[in-house]
């Protein structure tokens, strides 16, 4: 897709709110300044370290919602379009990002062990680990992480291969008055909730996520054209039963956020509603923050530590600190990094991986 493609204000408030509140959660999770300012508002950092990661979820169905909306926008694969081709190139703008803030977050965690010691500081990485991480296999070969979140980015890569491999079997055929790739996507996603999501053996693959992954999707499609929204409709229906079996916060956020983008897109109200500034910035550059605050975050953890006597109210005070510096290294990096892998792809992916 083109750069110009337009905005959808709701996407990028969903991802703007999201972003801030996983950078909060790690925050929240890791490191002293935390267990410090803790005293102040108990209630809430316990919130932000055990429940904010639930945000996640949001970036699930959005990804899903943008990647319908790149590769499939009425349902149906495009012709002449080569699935190869397409994923390397998906592979080079997520991934290329991805291995620069690998060594931002391995220098992260080189400069924070100067100055304390702490079970969020990574050990420098053997050549199988890096190679692991830069395959996007880490999770999947075992290997420890070497910043939080970088699960994420193999698990966006893999959801949106396998996004893409059902349209592609899809093509352009219809089965019952139904796309048959749409079709595909909608029986995995129900997989998923019935079973895969059940199973947290399955949270290394791409199909323990899919459920929330697959109803972004099917927000999209549900306001083209083509009579998709009982089929839409059902499917809520059938994640409501899938919640009243085995309930799940996860799967509920996902399906709430999944209905308000299918409502968003029917009634017309995304296609006018006017653009935040605010809201539409801090959506673009939520990719390059998630990739590199957690090293921003480390640092600043580790200078406090060693530097400040910490009482509740500085520790609160460096906290907020580092969600600054990590919204302002999110922007640089966004504007110096990631927009350079961005700018060699011929064909400008919608970008879901942002989330």
């Amino acid at each position: 897709m083109s750069g110009a493609v337009q905005r959808l204000p709701l996407v990028d408030l969903l991802k703007a709110v999201a972003a801030q509140l996983i950078v909060w959660h790690h925050l929240a999770f890791y490191g002293p300044l935390s267990d410090s300012a803790a005293p102040l508002w108990p209630e809430s950092m316990a919130w932000l370290s055990q429940q904010a990661r639930i945000a996640v979820q949001v970036f699930l169905v959005v990804g899903g919602f943008l990647a319908a909306r790149g590769l499939a926008p009425d349902g149906f694969w495009v012709p002449g379009r080569s699935l190869p081709v397409l994923l390397g190139q998906r592979y080079r703008r997520l991934a290329g990002p991805y291995v620069v803030a690998l060594l931002v977050a391995v220098a992260g965690s080189a400069l924070a062990s100067r100055w304390m010691t702490h079970d969020s500081i990574s050990a420098p990485p053997t050549p199988a680990q890096l190679l692991a991480h830069v395959l996007l296999l880490h999770d999947l070969l075992g290997y420890e992480a070497l910043s939080a979140g970088v699960w994420y980015v193999a698990i966006d890569f893999q959801l949106y291969a396998l996004l893409a491999l059902l349209l592609w079997l899809g093509g352009r055929r219809r089965f019952a008055g139904l796309e048959l790739g749409v079709g595909f996507v909608t029986l995995l996603l129900l997989a998923s909730l019935f079973h895969f999501n059940l199973d947290p053996d399955w949270d290394v693959w791409a199909v323990y996520f899919f459920g929330a992954y697959g109803l972004g999707a099917l927000a999209w499609w549900s306001a083209r054209r083509g009579g998709r929204r009982p089929l839409a409709a059902l499917v809520f229906l059938l994640a409501c039963i899938a919640l009243a079996i085995d309930f799940r916060e996860r799967i509920l956020v996902a399906l709430g956020t999944a209905l308000a983008l299918a409502i968003y897109q029917a009634t017309g109200w995304g296609r006018h509603a006017p653009t935040r500034p605010l809201a539409a910035f801090l959506s673009r550059i939520s990719y390059g923050v998630f990739l590199v605050h957690f090293p921003v975050c480390l640092v600043v953890n580790a200078a406090f530590s060693r530097f400040v006597s910490l009482t509740p109210e500085l520790a609160l005070l460096g906290m907020v600190l580092a969600w600054g510096l990590s919204l302002l290294a999110g922007a640089l990096f966004h504007a110096h990094v990631e927009q350079g892998f961005a700018g060699k792809a011929r064909w400008r992916l919608s970008p879901s991986a942002r989330a």
